[in-house]
């Protein structure tokens, strides 16, 4: 069986064998990761379900508990993301316009302001352990005694926790395509893998932008 030659201008293994073109193979990727995001719009959007069911049935303790989250902190870390966000698409600009580099310095940038959200969440997790602020029966938080206040951090550890773990992912996937691109494998030519990372890091901050109004601006 004869595989058709690599295309001019491309680093060795970029075409897997079993795509006849560029193209296709870019498609085909392409189409995985909308599937890939759809599932995760569906994990979030059961979340976000559940969190207005408990909010319609607990109004008062989610607004109660709302007011002492740090919303300082929250609306710092917003900032960071949308940053961040930014930052990816300087990246994947300036690998189209064979600029490696400058490619380079905005995925690390990228990666800072990341381990920047997550070392304010980590102050804000802290607090709370030291109220004891915490979710179902280790609730004991003296300043809100309202039933379903520890529905609201549970929920609220359940939400941001899991969004944490996208962002450690997201790191993760950032970081490989990091050493991709010192490499000099994203140029004008192809930067499907680049692309595809930076959708999915819009798409943890875009989760972020729903929760940060849903629990600190109740």
């Amino acid at each position: 069986m004869s595989h058709e030659a690599e295309p001019l201008g491309l680093p060795e293994g970029i075409l897997a064998h079993h795509f006849s073109s560029l193209d296709r193979q870019n498609e085909a990727m392409r189409l995985g990761m909308w599937l890939f995001l759809a599932t995760e719009i569906l994990l979030f959007a059961g979340l976000f379900t559940g969190y207005a069911v408990y909010r319609f049935q607990f109004p008062l303790a989610f607004a109660e508990c709302s007011r002492h989250l740090n919303i300082a902190a929250g609306t710092v870390n917003t900032v960071v993301l949308i940053t961040s966000s930014f930052t990816v698409a300087l990246a994947i600009h300036f690998a189209r316009s064979d600029k490696p580099r400058a490619a380079a310095i905005c995925l690390v940038l990228t990666l800072l302001f990341a381990l920047g959200f997550l070392g304010i969440k980590a102050v804000e997790y802290t607090e709370h352990f030291h109220e004891h602020a915490l979710p179902g029966k280790y609730y004991a938080f003296e300043e809100v005694k309202i039933p379903g206040a520890a529905m609201f951090y549970s929920l609220y550890f359940l939400m941001t926790g899991l969004h944490g773990v996208h962002v450690v992912a997201g790191m993760s996937v950032l970081s490989y395509i990091l050493w991709r691109t010192l490499q000099g494998r994203y140029s004008s030519k192809y930067y499907t893998g680049l692309e595809l990372g930076g959708l999915y890091w819009h798409l943890v901050d875009l989760v972020w932008i729903f929760l940060y109004p849903l629990l600190y601006l109740i």
